[in-house]
């Protein structure tokens, strides 16, 4: 189990990276349109590429942010439970995350699949679509693994007497 939780840490820190370079990279694009727009020179395609990097932050972001219990929860019903209710409450909802980012993600490759065959590009810069599908799906498949980790460890927690 430790390889397994030390192999989805190095995933999730890999989206970090990439996740937090596109965050800079939105603020780099973002102040050097502002500044050469005041001399009437606008990037072309900047608004492009700040909402291609948008969608990077936000979907590298998400496996993080479950591994780090980051998202909100409302558990009104669930604290008055005893721990192994909890547990159990905690390993069913897990599962059933883990089964909808999975499937999420694997829509999003297939989908990525139709538009690389199709060809579509951007508006603007005629950048490959594809691209960024695929980066979400993979994104959404270490959050998959995140959460089916996650389940386990509730399913150990939920058995132990």
């Amino acid at each position: 189990m430790n390889s397994w939780v030390s192999l989805v840490t190095k995933l999730i820190n890999l989206l970090k990276r990439l996740g937090g370079g596109a965050l800079v990279g939105m603020m780099v694009v973002t102040c050097v349109d502002v500044i050469f727009r005041g001399f009437n020179r606008p990037i072309f395609g900047a608004v492009e590429v700040v909402s291609f990097m948008a969608t990077i932050v936000l979907a590298c972001a998400m496996p993080l942010t479950e591994f780090e219990n980051g998202h909100v929860g409302v558990d009104l019903f669930v604290r008055r439970m005893s721990a192994r209710g909890q547990a159990w409450c905690d390993a069913i909802t897990k599962l059933c995350s883990g089964a909808l980012f999975g499937l999420v993600s694997w829509q999003m490759w297939l989908y990525g699949n139709t538009v690389k065959t199709t060809g579509e590009v951007s508006m603007s810069l005629q950048f490959p679509d594809y691209i960024l599908i695929y980066v979400v799906a993979i994104a959404f498949g270490v959050l998959c693994l995140v959460i089916l980790t996650e389940c386990l460890v509730n399913l150990r927690k939920a058995g132990a007497r």
